[in-house]
């Protein structure tokens, strides 16, 4: 059973999600062919330590059977499905690169990742991209009190599978709050109305990988990076989601965030 927040959490939870947008927002202008993941990860994690003043919740987490992340954001680059370390990785004209960063902010955490092209797109690539983003939202579409996760899981997976990709199922959105990972596990595939009940004040991730080829991933050798078993293209995007009376509300929206698809009436957001 997901965590029921208070309006005074729900506050709290909104100042650290904005700050997590934020930082998407700024490394945007940055990334360009020549550079570095790990320059990235530098520019990311001394923004939100000098100017947000706010602590990353990736450096150093080390989950059991994990060693320590290094970064402070995760650059999962091509077919890297997510938990890309940054590094010595130079971008190439043509890479996608999803960014994916998590903040702690007076205790509660902020999570949030996005899609960046660097230089010149495939076709492919833009368009993996852009059912990913669909799909996140398909599923966000779903979320209002007494909802079931499975709607949201199943809304997701059709909207992939009809566009001809798959949906990775090691990976999963979460509930979040003063703790990084909380329930309830948030499937990005599913049967309609089945699942966890969904309440209000609920506060979940929704994130779903999205594969241009099969859904088999592997881990690589440093223990973290994922990858597509086929070696094809992979996407993700992600929000943190609010369950209200009426519908949701989406904490992680910025300057910066792409405007939703058209099928989202944008006076359900807020």
């Amino acid at each position: 059973m997901g965590i029921i927040k208070n309006k005074n959490d729900l506050n709290k939870m909104r100042s650290a999600c904005q700050d997590a947008a934020k930082i998407l927002d700024f490394i945007t202008n940055y990334v360009k062919p020549g550079v570095t993941t790990g320059y990235l990860d530098k520019l990311c994690l001394e923004y939100l330590t000098d100017e947000l003043k706010v602590k990353s919740a990736t450096v150093g987490y080390a989950p059991p059977g994990h060693s320590p992340f290094p970064g402070s954001i995760c650059t999962s680059v091509n077919h890297q499905v997510c938990h890309g370390i940054p590094g010595n990785r130079i971008l190439k004209n043509g890479d996608s690169l999803n960014i994916d960063v998590t903040i702690i902010k007076d205790g509660w955490y902020g999570d949030t990742s996005r899609m960046y092209y660097v230089g010149d797109q495939s076709i492919q690539s833009l368009r993996l991209s852009e059912i990913t983003y669909e799909c996140m939202w398909k599923g966000i579409q779903k979320v209002k009190n007494y909802a079931r996760l499975g709607d949201v899981g199943h809304a997701i997976q059709k909207h992939a599978e009809e566009a001809g990709f798959s949906v990775v199922r090691e990976f999963c959105g979460h509930g979040i709050g003063k703790n990084f990972h909380e329930d309830p596990q948030v499937l990005h595939y599913g049967k309609p109305n089945t699942g966890e009940l969904l309440k209000t004040g609920m506060l979940i991730t929704i994130e779903p990988m999205i594969n241009a080829g099969k859904k088999g991933i592997k881990q690589l050798s440093d223990g973290w990076t994922i990858v597509t078993s086929d070696h094809s293209l992979s996407a993700q995007w992600e929000h943190t989601i609010c369950v209200t009376d009426t519908g949701y509300e989406v904490l992680t929206l910025s300057s910066g965030t792409p405007k939703p698809p058209s099928f989202i009436d944008n006076r359900d957001i807020f």
